[in-house]
């Protein structure tokens, strides 16, 4: 959310039944390549690019919305978090361990709804990638989150497990929230974070989510009306 993965229809693997197999091989990725195109979402393939349209459409109008929001609704004081240097190693990139327990640390911090996370830990010009698009810069993703919790009225973002890779770590995590819109729409879904690290820093220079709705199922999220009964208002 830098902003708030892929299995082909069944016909393909009709189509595919009399080719030859092919020996599984490991996922392998390669540092550096910190460009990408946006993830791709199990479902999606069957709902084409008319559902890209309409995701990049709402991604953009929640961001102008969020940006709206905090003029009219500033967020409320929180602690600030204290930047400190994280360590290096010998070579002079920040220790994987270092990173990881920021990233987990993050996650305490409910990251994505507060933008309340360790910058020291990521590039300056990161790449942020969801299914309804990509853009660098760590102070355009960190505004965007902060803009994006006060669209809701309550959220919980835990994280699940975590997988450490050689050159990046995995974060799964499970996501529920209650905008605050007139009819209270419920966000919910499950997915996972791949943060690639740097060859030569040791940093983040990559932050992929891959959701695991597809991209229609999680636009109806926003339209459909909970029926969470209303707060009554106290004093």
């Amino acid at each position: 959310m830098a902003t708030l993965s892929r299995l082909p229809p069944i016909s393909d693997f009709n189509d595919r039944r009399r080719l030859p197999l092919r020996k599984k091989t490991s996922l392998r990725t390669t540092p550096f390549r910190c460009e990408s195109r946006p993830p791709r979402v199990p479902g999606d393939e069957e709902t084409g690019s008319g559902s890209n349209a309409l995701l990049k459409l709402a991604w953009y109008s929640s961001e102008l919305l969020g940006v709206a929001a905090s003029v009219f609704r500033p967020a409320a004081p929180e602690k600030i978090l204290r930047q400190t240097e994280l360590s290096r190693d010998e070579s002079g990139a920040v220790a994987r361990e270092e990173i990881v327990k920021s990233i987990k640390e993050d996650f305490d911090r409910s990251y994505f709804v507060t933008g309340n996370l360790t910058t020291s830990a990521y590039e300056e010009n990161c790449e942020f990638a969801d299914p309804a698009g990509s853009f660098k810069g760590l102070q355009r993703f960190k505004r965007n989150c902060s803009n994006f919790g006060l669209l809701l009225e309550k959220s919980n973002m835990n994280l699940m497990k975590w997988e450490d890779l050689e050159d990046k770590g995995v974060g799964h995590w499970r996501f529920i929230c209650v905008m605050s819109f007139p009819w209270r729409p419920i966000l919910s879904a499950t997915g996972y974070t791949e943060y690639y690290f740097d060859a030569r820093s040791g940093k983040v220079c990559r932050h992929v989510e891959h959701w695991n709705v597809p991209k229609m199922a999680l636009l109806k999220q926003i339209f459909r009306p909970s029926r969470l009964p209303r707060e009554k208002k106290t004093g």
